[in-house]
């Protein structure tokens, strides 16, 4: 119920209530001034007693239904990757290009030993030409150059074929160094797509199928299996960020790596592994990890091999059943095992509502447990209608219960809870009951002074608690304290 019907409720039982004490104002001339009662109003027909104006805190509540169950929830995935055969591959791949790679280095260094000696050769051919043409080996050349046998014209052809042969080694080398910068683009390729296979890597070949499952309600806990592939857990480690690599030597620093080393280090399995970078120490804690779980001791962990979840977690729901084929997509729902309480609660009072705002809970057994805001949306949603007819926008607000163990253990349970949406501190108040309509319009209380003279003091109405039964009231010639009459009981 809103604040402005619970008013309007109290607005016209006020109203009742004067209408009665009019007529029987009228009836009976009350207010005599020799009545000075003490434990109540003798000198009116209806059963009347004082109550005394109070200055204290008023707050107002708003009812509204929740859903009591767990905080949060999200699905665990078996991971999309590339399965061991393809990692062996690109293994085999990148030999293979090693393998090239050094067979052309080898016929490079060759050919280019067999350049230099040519050079050498044809230099020293040049030189001894040099020499055996000079002067009367000039004569001798030009004498000869009709096809002549002389020494200066024999070292010529010598140098001739020195060159061609230093020419033919030249062009040897070039092709040996473009065979190899092909075989180095070729080792690159390989290098890049076995890194990205061990990045992407995962555990289960084709075919594989699900080995164990967990139960519905199960709570699991940090370094326990979530479930198992042929045989291989999913070992649960707490975190916030997704685990979307696999966690391999080489790979870059990250928040992924950081939770890991973090996990790995509260767990016992190495010390020294603070920072986002995967070292030779979160290797050798790997290994650790792996020994106590029975998995083969590699130093690194595929594609899936742990989850991050921010804490323990419990299942909601398994989609696949024991010996079912595995394939990537859902395997659980899960929630934390926090409780939490959530309403809908209508967006016109957001501004009212905010995180740590206390509430009180009750649970389906009509016991009730007190409560915090935790969470209050800032979009508004527009509820489904219903036939035909469109509902107020609505704002999530989660609560989180500050007894939880009071709360049960129900997956979800329906609960009413009372939200503060107003309040005001050292306000004048006195009960609803004590409120007088006023014919002209407004509202009055009805003053006891010690001398016992009733008169009725004009008041304007503030803050209604609808738990209390109390309403904010102020006015001139109101104080705390004093007296004014209200029903009995």
């Amino acid at each position: 119920m809103s604040q402005g019907s619970r008013r309007g409720r109290w607005t016209a039982l006020a109203a009742i209530v004067v209408i009665v004490l009019v007529v029987l104002a009228i009836v009976l001339e009350p207010f005599h001034e020799s009545t000075k009662p003490s434990a109540g109003v003798a000198d009116n027909a209806t059963p009347t007693s004082l109550t005394t104006v109070k200055r204290e805190s008023l707050s107002s509540q708003t009812q509204v239904s929740g859903t009591l169950g767990y905080a949060g929830s999200s699905k665990i995935l078996v991971a999309s990757g590339n399965a061991p055969t393809a990692v062996q591959r690109s293994e085999q791949q990148l030999a293979s290009g090693e393998t090239q790679l050094a067979s052309a280095q080898r016929t490079l260094a060759s050919d280019d030993t067999a350049l230099q000696r040519a050079r050498s050769q044809l230099a020293a051919a040049r030189a001894k030409e040099a020499v055996d043409c000079a002067g009367e080996g000039a004569a001798e050349a030009s004498s000869s150059a009709g096809g002549g046998s002389g020494t200066c014209a024999g070292d010529r052809q010598t140098v001739t074929s020195g060159e061609q042969g230093v020419s033919g080694a030249e062009a040897k080398v070039t092709a040996d160094r473009t065979q190899i910068a092909s075989a180095q683009s070729s080792l690159a390729r390989s290098q890049s797509a076995l890194a990205t296979a061990r990045t992407t890597a995962v555990s289960y070949a084709q075919g594989a199928v699900y080995t164990s499952l967990p139960s519905v309600g199960q709570v699991i806990r940090r370094n326990h299996s979530l479930y198992a592939i042929g045989g291989q857990p999913t070992i649960l480690l707490y975190g916030s960020t997704l685990a979307t690599r696999a966690f391999v030597a080489g790979m870059s620093a990250g928040a992924d790596v950081g939770e890991l080393n973090a996990n790995l280090e509260a767990l016992g399995y190495g010390s020294g592994l603070a920072g986002e970078e995967f070292t030779e120490a979160t290797a050798a804690a790997i290994r650790a990890f792996q020994a106590e779980h029975g998995l083969a001791q590699t130093g690194e962990l595929t594609l899936g091999a742990v989850v991050f979840e921010p804490g323990p977690v419990r299942v909601t729901s398994v989609t696949p059943t024991v010996g079912m084929g595995v394939s990537p997509g859902p395997v659980l729902a899960v929630s934390s095992t926090a409780r939490q309480v959530t309403v809908k609660l209508d967006a016109s009072e957001q501004a009212s509502v905010k995180k740590g705002d206390r509430v009180l809970i009750t649970l389906p057994d009509n016991q009730t447990t007190p409560g915090t805001v935790s969470y209050v949306a800032s979009v508004a949603v527009a509820p489904a209608s219903e036939h035909g007819e469109e509902s107020a926008p609505t704002i999530e607000v989660d609560i989180t219960p500050s007894e939880p163990n009071a709360t049960g253990h129900l997956d979800a349970a329906p609960v009413q809870v009372s939200i503060t949406t107003a309040s005001v501190k050292d306000a004048l108040v006195v009960p609803v009951s004590a409120l007088l309509a006023l014919a002209g319009g407004g509202y009055a209380v009805e003053e006891v002074p010690p001398d016992g003279v009733h008169r009725l003091v004009p008041v304007t109405v503030g803050l209604f608690d609808d738990e209390a039964g109390d309403v904010q009231v102020s006015g001139t010639g109101l104080a705390a304290g004093q007296r004014v009459v209200v029903p009995s009981t």
